[in-house]
Parts: structure tokens; C-alpha cells; sequence
């Protein structure tokens, strides 16, 4: 009777649990690839992750990998960081004049 209710609460708990994966000896340039995706996603590495994981299509499609490929080609990270950092307001800061020094050279010549 016991094992009939721990089977059923088993079978009810399941699908509100969440599988956890860990990949060993991931190739530097998946990794990499990963984290450029996740960066024009404006998500974690984790996320990315787990979205192409829930979005692997039945057949890979040559299209789409080419997509990915031209938006990784034309990605600009000076252009990223602005965006980024748009909303912040950090355009009005005053940029205080340069004042120059009066204290002489140092010689390294000693």
C-alpha cells in the first residue's frame, strides 16, 4: 500500500520537477558561440541553453544555421554595450574639461 502511494506521488511530482544536466568537456568554441548567442538574446548562457534546447527542430535546417551565422558575423559589441547602457542616461553626463599638470617629467634614464 505504501509503494502504491509513493508510486502515484512520484508520477503527480514529476512533471513539476526540473532536470538538471551538466556537459563535460564542451569544445572552447561552442562555448563561445553560446555565449555570443546568449548576448544577442540579451539572456544568460543558461538561458540560451536551455531555449535551443527546448527549440531543436526535428531536422536541422541549413537556413537557419546560416541565420545564426550572419548574425554572429555582423554582431558589434561597441554597438551592444550602447544599447545596453542606453536607457541610463549616461549621454547627459558633462564630461569635465582636461586641466594639464604642471609637475615635470619623469626620467627613466637613471
Amino acid at each position: 500500500m505504501a509503494l502504491a502511494l509513493l508510486a502515484m506521488l512520484a508520477v503527480f511530482c514529476y512533471p513539476l520537477c526540473m532536470a538538471t544536466i551538466v556537459i563535460r568537456n564542451l569544445d572552447e568554441k561552442v562555448k563561445r558561440k553560446l555565449q555570443v548567442r546568449a548576448a544577442l538574446n540579451g539572456r544568460s548562457m543558461e538561458a540560451e541553453a536551455r531555449a535551443t534546447l527546448a527549440n531543436l527542430p526535428e531536422e536541422s535546417s541549413d537556413d537557419e544555421a546560416l541565420a545564426v551565422k550572419t548574425r554572429c558575423e555582423n554582431f558589434n559589441i561597441a554597438t551592444a554595450i550602447h544599447r545596453r547602457f542606453a536607457g541610463l542616461g549616461a549621454d547627459d553626463i558633462p564630461i569635465p574639461p582636461r586641466t594639464f599638470s604642471n609637475r615635470p617629467l619623469p626620467k627613466f634614464d637613471e
